[in-house]
């Protein structure tokens, strides 16, 4: 739920309308307390600004990134490389795992889907139905990734039996079994479904595996992009090479 926006019409002042006051229209709020609503922690710089001459040499290197500053959502090892030197990079070491996501419905959690892929080094992620899709949750990590759309579900089966990828479907349904006891193929295709219906029927009849997230609580389900990120989890910590000590 979005907090809601301070009221702009509210002063630092309260009306007073007790009896003892009436000569007074209003009562002052202390100084201490103005200063407490007015501050604000001041916004921490993204990314860098102009790299200092002379420029490193090489061509993954962006000549308007080094003049004009970096400020992209990106690891600061890619700081001023272009973006195509990135996908290279990017690309040989993605992981052998695939996801996609049905957009019957134009779905807003597609956005955070693709992030989330983004961060582990996910070899392609898939759309499923409409070709559009809500990009504004991928805060640009899109670009760094490999796109494949399919019209419809049929197209999406067909082409994982072809790659010969087992088709894994993320969903609480009747047959499920726990995600957390089920070892997941190296070369899945991880499939999500919308926001409420869930994986389609037709994925769920052609799935190698039907997985469900255990779960613990009231709520019926978890948000689909979150439950798409515990999957791709599960499967970096069966199939990937975590190093040891800080993330940073």
């Amino acid at each position: 739920m979005t907090p809601s926006a301070a009221d702009p019409s509210r002063t630092n002042e309260i009306p007073d309308t007790s009896e003892t006051s009436k000569t007074s229209k209003t009562s002052k709020i202390p100084e201490t307390s103005e200063k407490l609503v007015t501050s604000e922690a001041p916004e921490r710089a993204v990314g860098v600004g102009p790299h200092p001459l002379p420029w490193p040499e090489g061509e993954h290197w962006d000549p308007e990134l080094l003049q004009h500053g970096d400020r992209r959502n990106v690891e600061d090892r890619f700081r001023y490389w272009r973006r195509e030197a990135i996908v290279t990079e990017l690309d040989a070491h993605r992981h052998d795992l695939h996801v996609a996501i049905e957009n019957l419905e134009h779905d807003a959690n597609i956005g955070s889907v693709v992030r989330t892929a983004n961060a582990f080094g996910v070899g392609a992620f898939h759309i499923v139905g409409r070709r559009r899709w809500n990009r504004r949750g991928a805060m640009v990590t899109d670009r760094y990734q490999h796109e494949i759309h399919h019209p419809d579900a049929a197209d999406l089966i067909a082409w994982a039996r072809e790659q010969s990828r087992p088709i894994v479907a993320i969903d609480l349904v009747p047959g499920a079994m726990p995600l957390e006891h089920t070892t997941l193929p190296r070369n899945a295709l991880l499939v999500v479904g919308q926001e409420g219906p869930g994986v389609s029927a037709e994925i769920l009849a052609a799935a190698d595996l039907v997985v469900g997230i255990t779960q613990f609580g009231s709520t019926r389900s978890i948000n689909v992009a979150a439950a798409a990120a515990i999957a791709m989890h599960s499967w970096i910590l069966q199939h990937a090479e975590i190093p040891d000590g800080p993330v940073r």
